[in-house]
């Protein structure tokens, strides 16, 4: 199974926390399973961007975004190369090192 390791976060996982899920989960349940309350307004349709992660170590082994992952990054607060959405993420065998941008276009979070 591959490791997760998530960077600090300063909301959401202070000190970090490497984890392991299976393979082909998506990496947005993956992190929830893991309590890692990240958000996910749409329910994991790539609908929404609030899901947005940086992949910093590993994103090569992962299949690439396709057009409807790439139309909703475009509203992703933060984004830079090494941006996905965690929910269209699927878990290869590759262990992947993740950082959460420090906002969401949420205006609210949800609890």
């Amino acid at each position: 199974m591959p490791k997760i390791q998530l960077l600090p976060h300063p909301d959401l996982c202070p000190g970090g926390i490497v984890f392991e899920v299976k393979r082909g989960a998506s990496l947005c349940k993956g992190l929830l399973g893991a309590g890692v309350a990240i958000e996910h307004a749409c329910e994991m349709v790539a609908a929404c961007a609030t899901c947005h992660v940086h992949v910093r170590e590993g994103g090569a082994s992962l299949a690439g975004p396709d057009d409807e992952e790439n139309d909703q990054l475009d509203n992703a607060w933060g984004l830079d190369a090494q941006s996905r959405l965690a929910c269209c993420v699927k878990l290869r065998d590759t262990d992947l090192v993740i950082e959460l941008p420090r906002h969401t276009r949420n205006h609210a979070r949800e609890k």
